[in-house]
């Protein structure tokens, strides 16, 4: 497709959602993925595979700022990390898109209100066909459209753990997800959190917004094609040309509009290679571009009983939220509480070294196994760069005293059900599924490198759509609300950009 109208660099969550969101518009256009389709093997359910092995982690290494090299968690393969992700498909609550004092200090607020966006949420929801109930969390924000779909049911032990949490007074709830259950487990037993789609069971961002984009004949995806850089116009006002290489050629592209949605770090590392006048990369007046970046304080905690089996398969149907705006006695927020998927020896090997592997399966196999998350405050200092061909992060964690609150007040709540070992461990950099905040979106070109339609203020046909825009990472999974801001945006660039 030679000059098309529009590219979208990333089939991710943000670019296969906008493309959905552009189909029968009658604009030509092109999706660069530089990953494959995933492959359907025996690994997809192998937890050996997939945990100790690291069978789908990317061949390469970025950079900590002044440190060592690591191997991050981050996917390229058609449909982006949400081949991976645990289809929790949650709304920030409304509070979070006012400013929020938290203990390591404000949570800033988002250019528009909850009320605006809602209508996104809605439909975002119904693209993703997300299973979930209303009227189980009191921190649920008004939904104009109730869930199409019951939630996935819990199993037995988890049905049981929640109620023991009800018992103290908690409100334990579904989480909205976006899984088909009985078609995920036809194709194997195991749970979905961090397994490879590789069939029909989740609503990622490939079987769901991708597949319908696709059914339009002017929306074509090229894979393998690895974007270097954008090239801006002489006047600097607008993007010429997207440079890429594919099967060992040179290519170039030189569209309408250009859709930029390579995820949060690899967004920002392309503007940032990008020449530019001042050197410092392309829609980045505001020198914040890679800044700010958020990935949530998180901690995995298993609470272990070992006179009582958990012999669940998915395990993830649950969250709690009764500490996300406050900690419980009227103090400042702690964050969120959800299910991980059901893990088992294989997983606790690749984190626990040195133990007996029966250990580990006797563990696993008493356990319930929980997700502790809050919320990283944004940092100028927190930062991707770019030094040469390799990925710097300078990742600066903030608000660590909620996950300290956090999981102390859990500890003793999973005690007081009658867990007598309570088990926990951060999760680390190699982690960044819930990346954010690098190109984020604002009022003032001066602050912010885009408007709140997520357009750049320096470039007028450039827009970035992935986790990079969001100006806080709140204390929930992104997803979602990716996937609603990309229908608001593809929405506004129908009206302002191919209504003539």
């Amino acid at each position: 497709m030679a000059n098309p109208d529009i590219v979208i660099i990333g089939s991710g969550i943000g670019g296969a959602t906008i493309a959905s969101g552009l189909a029968g518009s009658g604009a030509s256009i092109l999706m660069l993925e530089r990953g494959e389709p995933l492959p359907a093997t025996p690994h997809a359910r192998d937890t050996r595979s997939i945990f100790v092995d690291g069978h789908y982690r990317p061949k390469e290494m970025w950079r900590e700022a002044g440190g060592a090299a690591f191997n991050p968690g981050n996917y390229y393969y058609v449909g982006g990390n949400s081949k991976f992700y645990g289809a929790v498909l949650i709304r920030y609550r409304r509070e979070d898109f006012s400013a929020m004092e938290h203990f390591g200090g404000v949570s800033p607020a988002w250019p528009f209100s909850y009320e605006e966006f809602e209508p996104w949420y809605s439909k975002a929801e119904q693209l993703f066909r997300v299973r979930g109930t209303l009227g189980e969390d009191p921190t649920e924000p008004f939904h104009s459209i109730p869930y199409a779909f019951k939630p996935v049911p819990d199993e037995a032990p988890i049905a049981r753990a929640r109620a023991e949490l009800k018992g103290l007074g908690l409100h334990p709830a579904s989480l909205p997800l976006g899984v088909d259950i009985d078609t995920w487990l036809k194709d194997g037993k195991t749970g979905w959190d961090a397994f490879p789609n590789t069939g029909q069971g989740k609503v990622d961002a490939q079987t769901g917004p991708l597949t319908a984009a696709l059914t339009d004949p002017n929306i074509k995806l090229e894979t393998g094609a690895y974007v270097e850089s954008l090239e801006a116009s002489a006047d600097g006002k607008t993007i010429a040309a997207i440079h890429y290489r594919q099967n060992g050629d040179v290519k170039k592209v030189s569209p309408k509009l250009v859709i930029l949605s390579a995820g949060a770090v690899n967004s920002a590392v392309i503007l940032l290679r990008s020449p530019s006048p001042d050197g410092k990369g392309l829609a980045n007046r505001s020198d914040q571009v890679g800044r700010n970046f958020m990935n949530h304080n998180s901690s995995a905690m298993l609470a272990i009983d070992p006179r009582r089996r958990n012999d669940s398969i998915y395990q993830k149907t649950l969250m709690l939220n009764d500490y996300y705006l406050s900690d419980g006695k009227g103090g400042k927020p702690l964050g969120n509480v959800q299910l991980l998927g059901k893990i088992d020896g294989n997983i606790l090997s690749a984190n626990v070294k040195f133990a007996p592997k029966f250990a580990l399966d006797f563990m696993a196999g008493h356990a319930v196994d929980w997700y502790l998350m809050c919320e990283d405050l944004p940092d100028p200092e927190s930062r991707i760069m770019v030094d040469g061909k390799d990925i710097v992060m300078q990742w600066r964690r903030s608000n660590m005293q909620s996950l300290d609150g956090l999981t102390k007040v859990m500890r003793e709540n999973f005690r007081a059900c009658g867990y007598p070992i309570v088990l926990s461990r951060p999760f680390d950099k190699r982690t960044p599924s819930h990346q954010c905040g690098t190109v984020k979106m604002g009022d003032d070109p001066a602050t912010a490198p885009l408007d709140p339609f997520c357009r750049s203020f320096d470039h007028r046909n450039l827009f970035v759509v992935d986790g990079g825009f969001l100006p806080n990472s709140a204390a929930v999974n992104p997803a979602l609300s990716i996937a609603a801001q990309a229908l608001r945006v593809a929405d506004h660039i129908r009206k302002t950009e191919l209504s003539t």
